[in-house]
């Protein structure tokens, strides 16, 4: 007991500093660009364990954070950061929550629990695929719950990567247009290219319901033969 509240107590300090010492420029659009200018490598470096860090405290700024990635990045590196960043995170966040947070996230998020102990006993490592591919349930709810439940990190990890995968695209998609806009004027913002990515950051949740549905048709199909 004493070294669980040892190390949150560590965590809880760690997380005051970052944000006392100017940590909120850190997720600023301005910081990486000027960055990124002088020291690439070291930028994604940077951004990358930053992303881990906010990711694994449950802390607010990813959805930013990764529209950052594309419009300071790109897409490909981009998506490559974010998505290696984001899974690692979140498997922290899954790992401290078995760890040390069980009481804390039993009393705060017992129904959410019980729902996915349900899910889980009916399909499995899919279940959790469905909730990254379609986030119903918040993207912090579901890595301190799953911490909770009887997956194994390992899987937890990758199903996570894999689900999220298309909608990390999406988002890091629309940051890289959003970079590309040379006069913030009318014209300049509506150009093809961004309204065709906030069309998709928009109907995202519902291809992913399309998607699914015909994942769920195929499987029926073929259990039927």
């Amino acid at each position: 007991m004493v070294k669980k509240i040892a190390i949150l107590a560590v965590l809880a300090t760690a997380i005051a500093v970052f944000y006392l010492n100017g940590g909120a420029q850190y997720l600023s659009l301005e910081f990486f660009q000027q960055m990124v200018a002088e020291k690439p490598l070291v930028a994604g470096l940077l951004f990358f364990l930053i992303y881990v860090g906010v990711t694994a405290a449950s802390l607010p700024g990813a959805a930013l954070m990764t529209l950052i990635a594309g419009a300071v990045f790109g897409f490909s590196w981009g998506l490559l950061l974010v998505s290696f960043a984001s899974s690692m995170g979140a498997t922290l966040a899954f790992l401290i929550a078995r760890s040390l947070l069980g009481d804390w996230v039993q009393g705060k998020f017992g129904d959410q629990l019980q729902t996915v102990n349900d899910g889980l006993e009916k399909e499995g490592g899919f279940y959790l695929f469905t909730l990254r591919l379609i986030p119903v349930i918040p993207f912090f709810v579901i890595n301190l719950v799953f911490g909770l439940s009887r997956i194994k990190a390992w899987t937890f990890y990758w199903v996570s990567q894999l689900g999220m995968l298309a909608g990390t695209a999406v988002f890091v998609n629309a940051g890289a247009q959003l970079a590309n806009v040379e006069e913030l004027s009318v014209s300049g913002v509506l150009t093809p290219q961004i309204i065709l990515a906030f069309v998709l950051l928009g109907a995202f949740p519902w291809l992913a319901k399309f998607l699914l549905k015909a994942m769920g048709k195929g499987n029926s199909e073929q259990e039927k033969s």
